[in-house]
């Protein structure tokens, strides 16, 4: 393979990768779980967080469990849409590893 057809691979991948993450922040996923929930994108990136449950506020521990288990929640699904928006683009072809 010539020089110049592995960097024309390189920018290819660069291309749909920039491409990807462009789709990806416009995704946005909601998830309500144990009274939080949780608006993200799909570069991962936490939007919003919302108590639904008032009476969290007044159990700390309560709190932080259901906050964790709501953004774990949140980036399995972001995850998911990742997995389907690369599987849509044919997946990234990255040279060396196919």
């Amino acid at each position: 393979m010539s020089l110049f057809s592995q960097l024309k691979q390189v920018t290819d991948l660069k291309d749909q990768a920039k491409k990807l993450q462009k789709e990806l922040e416009l995704e946005v996923i909601d998830v309500e779980k144990s009274g939080i929930k949780i608006t993200i994108n799909g570069n991962q990136e936490i939007k919003k967080v919302e108590i639904m449950d008032q009476n969290l506020l007044t159990n700390k521990e309560k709190l932080e469990n259901a906050t964790r288990d709501s953004i774990n929640e949140a980036i399995k699904k972001v995850q998911m849409v990742m997995a389907k928006k690369m599987q849509s683009m044919g997946g990234l072809n990255i040279p060396g590893l196919n």
